[in-house]
Parts: structure tokens; sequence; C-alpha cells
């Protein structure tokens, strides 16, 4: 009997997080679907309504998954970093030299500025938001918290082969690092056919530099 008991009480609570984990898969199937949208149109100019629009989603089921624009655009930009996070860690791990690090690490970096451009350019209107919005405040944080560890794997594996240390911080090494990328989008954006070629001879010439 009582054996019965508990299980009726786990059931429920089996339930329950059966439901949660099928609507949290739901918002991030409908956050990947309003991806290209959200980097076409940026933070200021989207609206759900918008985003319904140009999708295969009414605007009464992005309203019932995600409670305004700031929800979605921020569950868009946590899922797609969650991904960009590991992009260069296959890199860090095969390379057996310094020199095949690097030359890995920049043929991923162009990779990423060419092909997926948009979404940069949403993840730093993002982050340009949060400095006016609480709201986002938290999530952009923990996002550059994540770049900030991406990129010191790649520096600290490099110095590692060189038998060496990084000769800045975590957070210096970052900026400069964003600093150039957000640079060098602009330029590419702005159909800069350089863009591409000069982050990379940027970065190449950095690197040994700083690990």
């Amino acid at each position: 009997m009582a054996d019965q008991v508990m299980e009726k009480a786990r059931a429920p609570r089996g339930a329950e997080r059966l439901r949660i984990d099928k609507f949290t898969a739901r918002r991030l199937e409908l956050a990947e679907a309003a991806l290209e949208t959200l980097a076409e149109l940026g933070y200021a100019r989207t609206s759900l309504r918008e985003i319904a629009q140009k999708s295969d989603f009414t605007h009464g089921v992005l309203h019932y998954y995600f409670t305004d624009k700031v929800d979605l655009i921020s569950c868009c930009v946590r899922h797609y970093k969650a991904k960009c996070v590991t992009r260069y860690d296959q890199v860090t791990a095969i390379a057996p030299t310094r020199e095949a690090l690097l030359e890995g690490f920049l043929l991923k970096l162009a990779e990423t500025l060419r092909e997926e451009a948009g979404m940069h350019r949403l993840w730093y209107d993002l982050r340009a938001q949060a400095l006016f919005e609480d709201v986002f405040r938290q999530d952009v944080t923990e996002i550059d918290k994540s770049l900030e560890d991406m990129v010191w794997r790649v520096a600290s594996r490099y110095s590692e082969l060189g038998g060496k240390q990084p000769a800045v911080s975590r957070a210096a090494l970052y900026a400069a690092f964003d600093g150039l990328f957000q640079k060098y989008l602009l330029k590419y954006l702005s159909k800069d056919e350089q863009a591409i070629p000069d982050l990379l001879d940027e970065v190449r010439r950095l690197l040994p530099m700083v690990a």
C-alpha cells in the first residue's frame, strides 16, 4: 500500500517534468526558427508579430511560448551562443603544434564571420541594449563570460604548445579579440572585401604577442 501511495505521488512530478521539458524544447524550436528574422532586423525593429509574419508560426503561438520580444530574443541569443562557445574546442584538442592551432583557429574565425555575420550582429545589438535595459544584463554577462572562456581556451592551449603562459589576463585577451572581431564584422557588413583577410592578419600578429 505504501509503495502504491509513493508511486502515485511520484507520477505527477514526473508528468510535470515532462511537460516542462516539452515546453522548453518547443521554445528552442521556435527560437531557432526566429533567428534569421532577428538577425536581419535587429532588436529595435523586431516584434513578435513581425517574426510571425516572416515565419510559419502564428503570433498567438509565439506569444504563448514567449512573454514578449525580450524573452524571445534572449532565448535565441542564449541558444545560438551556447553552440558558438564550443566552435574552437576541436581545434584546440587536436592541433599538435602552435602553427596548426593558429591556422585552425583562423579558419574557423573566417568561417563564422562569413557565414554567421547576422547572428554576430544580433549579439552585439543585444549587448549594447544591456547598457540601457536591466532585463538583458544577466544573460549578456553570462554569455560574455562564456565567450571569454572560449578565447582563453584557445590562447592558453597556444601558449602551452610553446611551453609558455599567456602574457595577459583573460579579460584583456578577450577585450582585444572581441574588439577586433567587432571592428571587422562592421567592415564585412559594409561589403569591405578585405574585412576577413585583414582580421586574420591582425589575429595572426596578435596571438603570438599575448600567448
